[in-house]
């Protein structure tokens, strides 16, 4: 406690925008019990609007507005804040923030969590020898570590040498209720003449960066449409988010002559409704932790083609509730797609049991118990 008020927690991040390890934050804090935490967001870079989905009380949000590269300032800035605020737990996500913890090294009491979310873009299967070394060297301060998926935690066990006692595995939940279908979306939000008549919609959701590999879904859509020229007329594409390379996306989708089939809304608030237009969910990543938009796909009753890395195969079991596709594959993934345009009652049969497998398996209330019981671990072996 700090003069009776519950204990803080500080969440370091590099930035706080439209992503999925922050909409997994916003979910999981607005739903803790305010008695029992409190809660700040330390953004080492900035945050956007993003940050305004926080419902739950007294979040504050702080940036730090750290440059590009290496910038040394940004260590005395983050040490004079926390000395200040005087948290309990600081508790960092991924690589870009887990050396910020050695700030907290002169900090009385306090204790310290990592969380793992995904791998780095520079880094995506976790072999980059000078990021192995730092997480090494850290290693002995932090009390404990948070990874998302299987994957992640047993990257950190035999691939870091953490102790498997020291790491969790905690999956983020999905509100079922909130994407339930809602099959009178499409009038409602579709670009005028945009979809034809018995359109096939494919989509994904997300950051519009590298990571993300949007560009394989459209090359994808390309080669379909080469070797089955009639589904022009059926198929349409919608690429939902916002980033770096949305000038690119739109860009590629002219060159490969799709540019009339694709809408690009930007970011959206609408998700669930935009989902409900979906009839395949496309994620076609490079690297993933739990992806957010793959169980909230599920729980709306989609079918989801995944590409096989990180931890998409714990929530996509081929031909049950979806596919599974190599990276970066494009004519690969044009296969699974015209598979599944041409059985669409089974492809309906997967959206169900995806849906099933959400319901039994993923909800945010579990999800904020794991995390209320880290944190009351942690602190009460201080």
């Amino acid at each position: 406690m700090n003069n009776g008020l519950p204990p803080l927690v500080a969440h370091i991040v590099y930035a706080f925008r439209t992503g999925g390890m922050e909409n997994g934050m916003v979910n999981i804090i607005n739903r803790f019990p305010p008695a029992r935490y409190r809660h700040v967001i330390i953004c080492l870079t900035e945050a956007d609007d993003f940050a305004d989905r926080f419902t739950a009380p007294d979040v504050r949000i702080f940036s730090l507005h750290k440059r590009p590269g290496h910038e040394p300032g940004v260590y005395w800035r983050l040490w004079k804040l926390l000395r200040e605020l005087r948290p309990a737990i600081v508790h960092t996500r991924n690589l870009a923030a887990l050396e910020m913890q050695a700030v907290t090294l002169p900090l009385f009491g306090v204790r310290r969590i990592h969380g793992e979310h995904g791998r780095d873009i520079y880094d995506l299967d976790g072999s980059n020898r000078k990021y192995r070394l730092m997480r090494r060297a850290l290693n002995p301060f932090i009390h404990r570590y948070i990874a998302v998926s299987r994957d992640l935690q047993e990257w950190l066990i035999l691939g870091i040498g953490i102790a498997e006692r020291r790491v969790a595995q905690i999956y983020n939940g999905v509100d079922q209720q909130r994407f339930l279908s809602r099959p009178d979306a499409r009038p409602a939000l579709e670009p005028a003449d945009f979809l034809p008549e018995n359109a096939v919609l494919l989509g994904t959701v997300g950051r519009l960066a590298e990571v993300k590999d949007q560009q394989t879904l459209l090359r994808a859509v390309q080669l379909l449409l080469a070797h089955q020229p009639e589904l022009r007329k059926r198929v349409r594409v919608v690429l939902v988010g916002d980033g770096p390379l949305f000038a690119d996306l739109r860009q590629l989708a002219v060159t490969l002559d799709i540019d009339d089939l694709v809408w690009m809304p930007g970011d959206r608030s609408d998700i669930p409704e935009l989902l409900s237009m979906l009839d395949i969910f496309v994620l076609p990543s490079l690297a993933e932790g739990i992806s957010n938009t793959v169980l909230e796909a599920m729980a709306s009753g989609l079918p989801v083609v995944a590409t096989r890395t990180g931890g998409n195969p714990e929530l996509v079991e081929g031909g049950r509730n979806g596919y599974l596709v190599p990276v970066a594959d494009p004519a690969a993934l044009a296969d699974i797609l015209a598979k599944m345009i041409a059985d669409p009652s089974a492809t309906r049969r997967m959206g169900a049991e995806g849906r099933r497998f959400v319901d039994e398996k993923f909800n945010w209330d579990r999800t904020v118990r794991q995390y209320l019981s880290i944190y009351d671990e942690v602190l009460a072996a201080r």
